[in-house]
Parts: C-alpha cells; sequence; structure tokens
C-alpha cells in the first residue's frame, strides 16, 4: 500500500514538472501567412471555340508572414497554371493564372489544387464554363 503511495506520489510530481516548462519554451508569437482569394471560383461563360483561354484567380496574403506557393496541381491537362514561385509578402497580393483549352466543346468544369504554407492546407479552386463551336 505505501509503495502503491509513493509511486502515485512520484508520477503527479513528475507530471507536474513536465506541465511547468519555461515561458520561452511556448512561442506564442507564431506568424502564419493566409491566403484569401478575390474569388474561389472562376466562370467562363459560353465562349465560342479556340479563344482565349486564360482566367486569373487573384489573392492576397491577410497573414502576418510570407506566403509561399509550392505546388499547382490541375485536375487534368487540359488546364495549365502558372503562378509566381516568389514570397507574397503580408498584405500584399498576386495572381494565379489559369489557361484552359478551348478547342476542347462542351461544358466543363476542373479544379485547381493549391499547396502552400498558408494557414488551413490546401485551397481547392474551380474553373467552369462552356465552349461552343464557333460560327
Amino acid at each position: 500500500m505505501k509503495r502503491t503511495l509513493n509511486i502515485a506520489i512520484l508520477l503527479v510530481l513528475t507530471l507536474g514538472l513536465f506541465n511547468a516548462a519555461p515561458a520561452e519554451f511556448y512561442n506564442y508569437d507564431t506568424k502564419v501567412a493566409v491566403i484569401k482569394f478575390k474569388t474561389e471560383t472562376v466562370d467562363y461563360g459560353t465562349i465560342t471555340q479556340n479563344s482565349d483561354g486564360t482566367r486569373l484567380f487573384s489573392f492576397t496574403n491577410t497573414g502576418d508572414a510570407p506566403l509561399l506557393i509550392t505546388k499547382v496541381k490541375t485536375s487534368c491537362g487540359c488546364t495549365v497554371p502558372s503562378y509566381s514561385k516568389t514570397p507574397i509578402m503580408p498584405g500584399e497580393s498576386g495572381e494565379l493564372s489559369i489557361k484552359y483549352d478551348t478547342k476542347r466543346l462542351g461544358a466543363f468544369t476542373k479544379t485547381i489544387t493549391v499547396t502552400s504554407n498558408a494557414e488551413g492546407g490546401n485551397k481547392i479552386l474551380k474553373i467552369k464554363g462552356n465552349i461552343v463551336a464557333s460560327k
């Protein structure tokens, strides 16, 4: 009984020491990047075949750390992204250019996955529209 009590007291004291870490150990001033897109869906509307398929997604870094986009992946090879590889500082804006292959006819909906160091992880963007034959 005495041994069990001693082990319990030792355990409580040990756990108390682990929880009593110095204030410097905790980083309360953690800075994060936050990516805020003007819109997360770009609607091409109805466009004619072989017209310009380039559209822009505008965004701002509303966080307090530099934003770095590391990868942009599209749902198919018919959509080609272009973006800056340099950091976007807090308060600054940037653009993500998407070029869709307008040779294809019919309605389309595609997704773009943006990987960055921003809070919240990956961001999913969408493009949609309808391509009709040129007259």
